[in-house]
């Protein structure tokens, strides 16, 4: 099973909108949280015992990478970058990105299609980048965050039973 048979949130935190929202359900289920960051940004620590900070080394996907290398059938992984949540799927972790649509293995080769289209896109000077967070979109991640992280503490009950 990996390192650890206690369900963890593994967040990409460079890019994370939500962290006050993952930090209050991680507190209410029991879940410990890694905030992974390449230090490309400021972070606060969250200032929770359940709650890590990891700084890996400055690069564009060392934060990706430690994720990945690290997920496991148990943790859900959060983050906006759809290569990423490939990756953990083929750990068999849980996906979700920060608006609450949680990333399958159903949906994850679409939404890797549709980014190659919207890159190629703006390599060529059209479309934009994503709509800003709206307060629906932390609402719906809060729902779907608490549904994947139920899921993962039954996995984490089977697997240890």
């Amino acid at each position: 099973m990996g390192q650890t048979t206690k369900p963890r949130m593994l967040v990409d935190a460079d890019a994370c909108p939500v962290r006050e929202e993952v930090l209050r359900v991680a507190g209410r289920l029991g879940f410990e949280v890694v905030f992974v960051t390449n230090g490309s940004r400021p972070i606060r620590p969250p200032g929770v015992p359940w709650a890590r900070i990891v700084m890996v080394t400055e690069g564009a996907d060392k934060a990706d990478d430690w994720i990945a290398e690290q997920a496991t059938p148990i943790d859900v992984c959060l983050t906006a970058d759809i290569p990423l949540a490939a990756r953990c799927l083929e750990k068999r972790a849980f996906a979700l990105n920060f608006k609450g649509h949680p990333w399958t293995e159903n949906n994850i080769g679409s939404a890797l299609a549709g980014r190659a289209m919207a890159q190629h896109l703006r390599e060529m000077g059209m479309g934009g980048g994503p709509p800003p967070m709206a307060q629906a979109d932390k609402s719906r991640f809060l729902n779907a965050l608490d549904a994947m992280a139920q899921a993962a503490l039954r996995r984490a009950r089977e697997a240890a039973g």
